[in-house]
């Protein structure tokens, strides 16, 4: 008797806790997407990148673009998964028609792709393209360009190059979670962290610091690119440090390293 009262309590207990702890949950979520905000970045970034032959549509222009800590990630997983992939397209699109277009089509398809407006440049000539993030394999890329396609999206005739230095310009929505004065996570990349800079640099500056400052810091493990965030009724400059499991003391390292060549 005793034995199934103890039960019985024990049983009510637990759906009590359990309840109070999804509660908790969905609080905790709520405060957490209140702590987030959407505004409207650039980020240039430098990166090395081959074009697609296969795994698209016939006679198109498919760049990948490759994730900077892929050997980090093959460590657990053996799926091959694009990181971000651009489809250039023989005139420019806007902003607006790409984010409108890639809403309906993640709305019609179950899709989740985060695009955006890029400009490729490879040594003096430029590129223009729309960088698609979110696509899960390499054999799913024919058919969201079709989508694309649909939509009225030309796509440039093909062309063939591997491992090629080229300068990207990204224009797109970003979601952020100030962590501290200055400092901010991203809402959509788990390992992509913005830091606030006093100053505009341009690119030729950029590079040269970024050479000096990663040869004379002990942990250089990480991609670092330069942008900017529309917010405040202004612009505040950035740098964006992508990274797994950067600390806030790291971050903090290295926008202190950035303040002293801007001195």
């Amino acid at each position: 008797m005793h034995s199934k009262i103890l039960k019985y309590f024990v049983k009510l207990f637990s759906l009590f806790f359990i309840k109070k702890r999804d509660k908790f949950k969905t609080l905790y979520k709520t405060l957490n997407i209140m702590k987030t905000k959407e505004v409207i970045g650039k980020i240039i970034k430098q990166e090395n990148i081959s074009t697609i032959d296969q795994n698209k549509l016939p006679n198109t222009f498919v760049i990948n673009v490759p994730d900077p800590y892929k050997s980090y990630y093959n460590r657990f997983t053996h799926i091959n998964k694009p990181s971000s992939i651009i489809f250039v397209t023989k005139t420019p699109n806007s902003f607006e028609n790409i984010l409108r277009t890639t809403r309906k089509i993640n709305k019609a398809y179950n899709l989740n792709l985060l695009a955006a407006k890029c400009e490729v440049a490879i040594n003096r000539r430029k590129i223009n393209g729309v960088r698609v993030r979110g696509i899960n394999r390499f054999n799913e890329i024919p058919q969201i360009q079709q989508y694309y396609k649909d939509a009225g999206f030309d796509f440039a005739k093909s062309e063939k190059f591997e491992d090629v230095e080229a300068l990207i310009r990204i224009n797109r929505f970003m979601n952020i979670e100030k962590l501290e004065e200055g400092f901010y996570h991203s809402g959509t990349e788990e390992n992509a962290y913005y830091i606030e800079i006093p100053k505009h640099i341009n690119w030729d500056e950029f590079r040269t610091m970024t050479y000096e400052i990663k040869n004379n810091i002990s942990d250089k493990n990480y991609d670092i690119a330069l942008g900017i965030l529309y917010q405040n009724s202004g612009i505040t400059e950035i740098l964006r440090v992508y990274r797994p499991k950067i600390s806030l003391e790291m971050l903090k390292t290295i926008k202190e390293k950035y303040l002293k060549k801007l001195e």
